[in-house]
């Protein structure tokens, strides 16, 4: 069905969109190559949200070479205005023959429009080129579209023997610093960064992307049943992009925090605790795609025990901590190996000194 010169273009095509990585959200990241006569005559990818599309970029390139040319995208062009008009109207202006893409947009004001808007103005259509590869690229933008909650993924520091603080809390630094800005570049493609107030009163984090540049910081999520965020919280600090979930209705409490700039978003469970399903669906409802979960044993627990985290990202130091430090995840006894949480491994390698696993779970 494809050509190896159509692997080859799509794969230019992904690696372009992968340009994107730190800086397209709430977009998905999307990657364009045109090729006329069999030369590439123009290419682009889509940079930020509201600047024009991955197509958009690689038509300008190419000018009147586009006529007649085949358009590799790593996403179904959008057939809907949003902040930019739809790419299919400006692929049947420049008059392309084909158009070769590696997924639908799950996005469902597109989802099968596109490709139906294009194959009515008479270009041709090839879907499913490296599907998986441009799945992959946008799986948090993918789950947010089909599930209504963004991807999660938790970053986790440890020993060897899964151990993740001393039994007083001193945790600075298991991992050596390779790892440290390995874990930014993490920080830097999610939409936000969540943590629970305990994390919060015990280190005081910033929850911002240092070591590399970045055009925007990710959004900084705290849970906090209570409302007993500090005023003097380094993450109140340009607290317009922080939020705070929270069981607390104390109007006071509210007010006194949301002078700071922080937003404060009440949703209780039955237990008293921050109703944290609501909150997954919330986060999506503000275009969070991936969501990179930094906290303690408790809130990582918490969210394991409820089925929302997709991901585990372990720094594995090469050292022994002992069983009075503390864990990694606060879990639930479990009576039978039937009722153990599986997981799959989808990379490990060595980080400077440690060694970084991912992880994803079963479902």
């Amino acid at each position: 069905m494809f050509t190896a010169l159509d692997y080859e273009y799509m794969s230019h095509a992904l690696r372009l969109a992968e340009r994107g990585l730190f800086t397209t959200s709430p977009n998905p990241r999307v990657g364009c190559v045109i090729v006329n006569g069999g030369k590439v005559v123009g290419t682009g990818w889509h940079e930020r949200a509201g600047e024009p599309h991955a197509e958009i970029h690689a038509l300008r390139k190419a000018g009147d070479l586009a006529k007649g040319a085949t358009v590799y995208v790593t996403l179904e062009p959008c057939s809907h205005h949003g902040r930019t008009p739809p790419c299919v109207e400006a692929l049947i202006q420049a008059g392309v023959c084909k158009v070769v893409m590696a997924m639908n947009d799950p996005n469902p004001h597109v989802n099968g429009q596109g490709k139906e808007w294009l194959q009515k103005a008479g270009i041709a259509i090839q879907a499913g080129l490296l599907a998986d590869q441009a799945e992959r690229l946008n799986i948090g933008f993918v789950t947010r579209m089909r599930h209504d909650r963004p991807w999660v993924r938790t970053k986790i520091a440890a020993s060897f023997d899964g151990r993740t603080a001393l039994k007083n809390g001193k945790s600075q630094w298991i991992t050596s610093e390779p790892a440290r800005r390995d874990g930014h570049k993490w920080r830097a493609r999610s939409c936000a960064i969540l943590t629970g107030i305990s994390s919060v009163r015990k280190d005081d984090p910033q929850l911002t992307v240092r070591y590399i540049t970045v055009s925007r910081q990710p959004m900084r999520i705290v849970v906090d049943s209570n409302l007993e965020t500090p005023l003097q919280a380094k993450l109140l600090q340009n607290a317009d992009t922080t939020w705070i979930f929270t069981a607390q209705t104390s109007k006071e409490k509210i007010h006194r925090l949301e002078d700071t700039g922080a937003h404060i978003v009440v949703l209780p469970d039955l237990a008293g605790k921050v109703d944290l399903k609501a909150m997954m669906v919330k986060l999506a409802e503000l275009g969070i795609n991936e969501l990179l979960v930094e906290a303690g044993p408790v809130l990582n627990g918490a969210l394991v025990t409820a089925g929302l985290v997709d991901e585990i990202i372990f720094y594995f130091a090469p050292s022994l901590l002992g069983n009075s430090a503390q864990a990694m995840l606060a879990l639930p006894e479990i009576g039978d190996l039937s009722e153990k949480y599986d997981l799959q491994i989808s990379d490990i390698r060595k980080i400077g000194m440690d060694v970084r696993l991912i992880a994803r779970f079963m479902k």
